[in-house]
């Protein structure tokens, strides 16, 4: 015979004796066990919730990781090498040479202002200089650099959001910007053309800016970190172009800076190179003339034949030209010194150097003096504070000396630096008036010889017309034939002081092109990626469990209702699949046996057999003493299988051998007819709403031969179902049932739906709560249990009703236990 696998075995003989009297325990007014603890204690260690919660959605965060990661991966592998290329800028103190020679007097040596360094970083970095190294290389005409320019113009989210409206055109913005600028007037500073060009170099230079990175080298080998180097990086696709653009930059910043160190010197030359070239000119403009007006007098020679006038004329033209020249160098020097309040400044400090060496001098013997006539005093002080006291008047008057020597030296110090102040001022004052004195004087002498000439001349033109011209001519050409080698020689003076102008900036080390990239760091990225996406998969996961209000497992009826967990029952989906084969039967009728709802259908090994059975053990031990007579199974909302699990329960308690009644009470939604395929012609209602006595009972009542359970249809529906519900002639009805049958469940309306459900628990001796796996909201359940006990209902427990055995929530708990290879299969009759 096959094994039997009931808790209580079937005894016809001795019929079990489940009477007693039950008094429901009414739970006290805080509604919660205190077996379970609060669901807000946290439990120390919650590293294993989070990672059931992970584990519940690995494949989300698999697939969030993988994908992103591919991403990624496809997006670096897509990136071009990228190569470094470094130089090194030497900045050195800025010390004028004591050699170089403008004039009659030395420049000064300057001191080092302490934000020199950091203005050569700052100017590292500068549009200008970058403009600058950008004409001078071609790098505008690069193909890398105009690539990059129209890739920065033209990028596609660029031109996305420029088709929809939200990004505005930056080709006809440059345009405009160019030609408002074009239409504005030329500037002391800078011109519209130059404003143009710096518009249209502008993305070449971004692109530099963008790929540049100047930093002071450090040392920290050594106590002192600073040094006086500065490292230029420049990343780009070509290693070539890289170490081209930093060496381009080394060079065009080194020759800025030794055009502004020599810049006195470069505008001399402009000026010196200019006259000489219009003198140049003039003297080969009176040369041809010379020739000209010979052939054309007829004039050889004019020695012997000049007259007195002629004389007069020649020597007031020879005059008019060197007090011309004199004039024109007495104007340059005046203007030059004018405009250059750095050079005034040179000057004048030359001009004061020995005076300042007279007053300090002057100043140091006097402190000398000074120290020694106070040190005698207070010799004196110290011998008269043997004999006399602090206030005596001796002491007060030597202290008075004192005061009055220290005043003085004081005073004698404050009118020194005064005095070298204003010499210094008065110097400047007049060297600048010296200088227009003599350019005034040599441009009042110019007129006066001037009148004297043009007097002359007129005079003259009486005479020889073609003699005059003829000698003015070679005058002319003989004086500015000497002035012309004056201007070479000063010219070469100042080209070989310019070179003695150390440049204090140089290049300590030149870029060369690098084999090795720099960037991108592909498999640091994709790792980086990886662990990133990573973390938000798994980020994502607690959120999304975070925000699961639901109730998935026993753990958590445990932890959030305070209520006893009897059961999980499985759901049919996740059951291991089994072809019943019955003898005689068809095809259609296994179908049917198989999706049935009775648990008499299923097999006795199932995990679902095992639940239900599970079940009935917590039932019958769910109170000391004897097993409840009267049970209300419920649920809070519907379809959440409060019927199935009334009418397998009752079959699991008549399995037992006990004489067990169903009772439909959902007077709405009457269920259990159909179940057992049977008329709901009579029922609850009838009985309610007529005289109870036994013999009507017993003839509402049906027998299901199969599971050999009692069954109480709910009978027609009535219009007033609660009240009927609600009514003494119930609770009667129960009571006299239970001194029928061992056991009554009772099959109610949802709780929060419907208030039949907690009418009818008021009167049974226990409640039995079911919850939808991954379908009921805890807080619609917490809200059934609060009307419960309300009421003063006794709640058995909750049973986990639709349990998916695949889900990684229930797949630890009940999946070893409840998969077939746990069972013997090898049954012997």
């Amino acid at each position: 015979m096959q094994e039997s696998r009931e808790i209580i075995q079937k005894s016809v003989k001795e019929p079990l004796d489940f009477e007693r009297q039950f008094e429901p325990q009414i739970v006290a007014g805080t509604g919660r066990y205190p077996a379970y603890k609060d669901v807000n204690a946290q439990d120390g260690f919650q590293l294993l919730e989070y990672w059931r919660a992970v584990r519940k959605r690995i494949w989300l965060v698999i697939g969030i990781a993988v994908l992103i990661t591919t991403l990624v991966a496809i997006y670096m592998a897509r990136k071009p090498d990228i190569f470094s290329a470094t130089a090194l800028i030497q900045v050195d103190s800025e010390q004028a040479n004591p050699d170089l020679v403008t004039s009659d007097r030395q420049r000064p040596l300057t001191n080092l202002d302490p934000s020199y360094f950091n203005t050569q970083l700052r100017l590292l970095e500068s549009e200008m200089l970058l403009r600058r190294t950008i004409k001078e290389h071609n790098l505008d005409t690069n193909k890398d650099f105009q690539r990059l320019k129209n890739e920065g113009t033209t990028s596609a989210l660029r031109s996305m959001l420029k088709s929809i409206g939200l990004a505005n055109d930056t080709s006809k913005k440059e345009v405009a910007e160019v030609d408002g600028s074009t239409s504005m007037t030329n500037s002391s500073l800078i011109s519209a053309d130059e404003i143009a060009e710096a518009v249209r170099l502008a993305p070449f230079v971004q692109i530099i800016r963008n790929n540049m990175d100047v930093q002071p080298v450090r040392e920290s080998r050594v106590t002192t970190k600073e040094t006086r180097l500065i490292q230029i990086t420049f990343l780009n696709t070509d290693p070539e172009l890289a170490a081209y653009v930093v060496n381009g930059i080394g060079e065009t910043f080194t020759n800025v800076n030794q055009e502004k160190r020599s810049g006195t010197s470069r505008k001399t030359n402009d000026f010196l190179q200019k006259r000489i070239t219009d003198l140049t000119s003039e003297i080969r403009s009176d040369e041809i003339k010379l020739v000209d007006l010979k052939k054309q007098e007829g004039i050889l020679k004019t020695d012997g034949e000049q007259t007195i006038v002629i004389d007069r004329l020649s020597g007031l033209n020879k005059q008019l030209l060197e007090s011309e020249n004199l004039r024109k160098n007495a104007e340059a020097d005046y203007f030059t010194i004018k405009d250059s309040p750095k050079q005034l400044r040179s000057l004048a400090e030359a001009e004061s150097a020995r005076f300042i060496t007279e007053r300090q001098n002057f100043l140091l013997t006097l402190r000398n003096e000074t120290q020694k006539t106070t040190a005698g005093l207070e010799a004196q002080r110290r011998k008269l504070l043997q004999e006399f006291q602090e206030s005596a008047s001796e002491i007060k008057e030597l202290d008075v000396q004192l005061a009055s020597l220290e005043e003085s030296l004081n005073k004698a110090a404050q009118k020194s630096n005064q005095d070298i102040q204003k010499f210094r001022e008065d110097a400047a004052e007049t060297l600048i008036n010296n200088l227009r004195t003599k350019y005034l004087r040599a441009k009042e002498q110019e007129d006066k010889i001037r009148s004297a000439f043009d007097a002359q001349y007129n005079e003259a033109q009486g005479q020889n017309t073609g003699a005059v011209l003829l000698k003015l001519l070679e005058q002319n050409i003989e004086t500015n034939q000497k002035f012309l080698d004056d201007l070479r020689k000063q010219q070469s003076s100042n080209d070989v002081a310019s070179q003695g102008s150390d440049n204090n900036i140089s290049v300590a080390g030149f870029a060369i092109p690098n084999a090795i990239p720099v960037a991108p760091r592909r498999l640091m990225t994709v790792a980086a990626a990886l662990f990133l996406s990573t973390l938000f998969g798994m980020g994502l996961a607690l959120f999304l469990e975070y925000l699961d209000d639901t109730i998935r497992t026993t753990e958590e009826i445990e932890t959030f209702l305070q209520l006893p967990a009897l059961a999980a029952i499985p759901a049919i989906d996740s059951l291991p699949k089994r072809k019943l084969l019955l003898v005689g039967g068809s095809d259609e009728a296994e179908d049917e046996r198989a999706n049935s709802e009775l648990l008499i259908y299923s097999d006795s090994r199932s995990p679902l057999a095992e639940a239900y059975r599970q079940l009935r053990t917590s039932i019958l031990l769910s109170t000391a003493g004897h097993a409840p007579k009267s049970l209300l199974i419920t649920s809070s909302l519907p379809s959440e299988g409060k019927t199935t699990t009334a009418t397998n329960t009752a079959i699991s308690l008549a399995q037992t051998g006990a004489t067990v009644l169903i009772i439909d009470a959902d007077m709405r939604r009457p269920r259990i007819h159909s179940v057992f395929n049977i008329e709901n012609g009579e029922g609850l209602s009838t009985l309610l709403s007529s005289e109870l006595s036994d013999s009507n009972i017993l003839r509402v009542v049906k027998v299901d031969e199969g599971t050999q359970l009692n069954i109480l249809t709910s009978g027609p529906i009535p219009p007033n179902p609660a009240e009927l519900i609600g009514s003494d002639q119930m609770a009667n009805l129960l009571k006299k049932l239970q001194n029928h049958y061992t056991h009554v469940v009772v099959d109610s309306p949802p709780i929060t739906s419907f208030t039949d459900g907690v009418l009818i628990a008021s009167m049974v001796d226990g409640v039995i709560l079911v919850v939808h796996s991954g379908k009921s909201s805890r807080q619609i359940v917490r809200r059934s249990k609060q009307l419960l006990h309300d009421v003063g209902a006794r709640i058995l427990g909750v049973v986990l009703n639709n349990v998916n055995l695949r889900s990684q929530d229930n797949y630890y708990h009940y999946q070893s236990y409840y998969h077939r290879n746990s069972y013997n299969t090898d049954e012997k009759d």
